[in-house]
């Protein structure tokens, strides 16, 4: 797969976003909602953040894709998300996962569980909580204990290459490692981005956003390439937002702007690395 193919059709992916203005909806972490809903918007696309089951259903149905985001649970959800999945299925519509604290709560757990029968089209997640989840699901590179730190990584992105490839392949679709260098693989190449800001660890929710960004991507493009243009157009507005601003909470602010202001160009020239696995 040559990097020059990847960047055509990373390309057409931005365009073809900014051009339809797909929604993505999304369930997700209730102290990151505003950020991620904002950077759905200013990479082309709508959002629809929702809580209850028959909310969930009928995005799952009506939505280009879904994204789900575990990083705050509620006892509704244990109702509603296996509702969403089983739709999602059911319908043929992609969705994308972001395991956020693994390892906390019967809850989360049971339902991280379930989801490997479901298969997302996309895992996002920090280092630790990619390896979490491939020993949760019982696949190589997973460990048998969650490392997480609350929301945070105690591991680099590189020890969690096995575990990505291996959800990867289970899932048939892409996974993102994120950290200071990204790492986005589909099970047989690995690519690795380069860019980003350190504000992005400063602010609450760079994550989550990530996640949703890949979630409108994914309505208009493969896992792959959707998960490598969400990571490239972080890394771009990221790098552009770090130059105008010496604090997070001017970053934030820029760092949307950037977002909104990147070309289908500016995203797919940003360095990145391909190797097969």
């Amino acid at each position: 797969m040559s990097s020059e193919k990847l960047k055509s059709q990373m390309k057409t992916v931005v365009q073809t976003v900014k051009d339809t203005n797909p929604m993505a909806g999304s369930i997700t972490n209730s102290v990151t909602i505003n950020l991620v809903a904002n950077t759905q918007i200013a990479v082309g696309g709508s959002a629809a953040m929702v809580y209850l089951p028959d909310e969930g259903e009928f995005l799952a149905k009506a939505g280009g894709a879904v994204y789900i985001n575990m990083g705050t649970m509620m006892p509704v959800y244990e109702e509603t998300l296996p509702l969403v999945v089983r739709t999602l299925k059911a319908e043929h519509k992609p969705w994308v996962l972001d395991p956020v604290a693994i390892g906390i709560g019967s809850l989360r757990t049971k339902l991280l569980q379930l989801f490997k029968d479901y298969k997302p089209d996309i895992i996002k997640g920090n280092a630790s909580e990619i390896i979490a989840l491939a020993g949760l699901w019982e696949l190589e590179g997973g460990a048998g204990e969650s490392q997480v730190r609350g929301v945070d990584s105690t591991n680099k992105v590189e020890e969690a290459q096995a575990a990505a490839v291996s959800l990867a392949k289970w899932t048939k679709g892409a996974v993102i490692v994120s950290g200071e260098v990204d790492l986005v693989t589909n099970g047989s190449v690995v690519a690795s981005s380069r860019g980003g800001s350190h504000f992005l660890g400063k602010i609450t929710g760079g994550g989550c956003a990530l996640g949703g960004a890949a979630a409108i991507y994914l309505t208009s493009g493969s896992p792959f390439i959707a998960a490598l243009t969400a990571v490239s157009a972080f890394n771009v507005a990221g790098k552009r937002a770090e130059t105008t601003t010496d604090a997070p909470a001017g970053f934030q602010v820029e760092f949307l702007d950037q977002l909104y202001k990147a070309t289908p160009d500016d995203i797919a020239q940003n360095q990145f690395d391909i190797e097969e696995v």
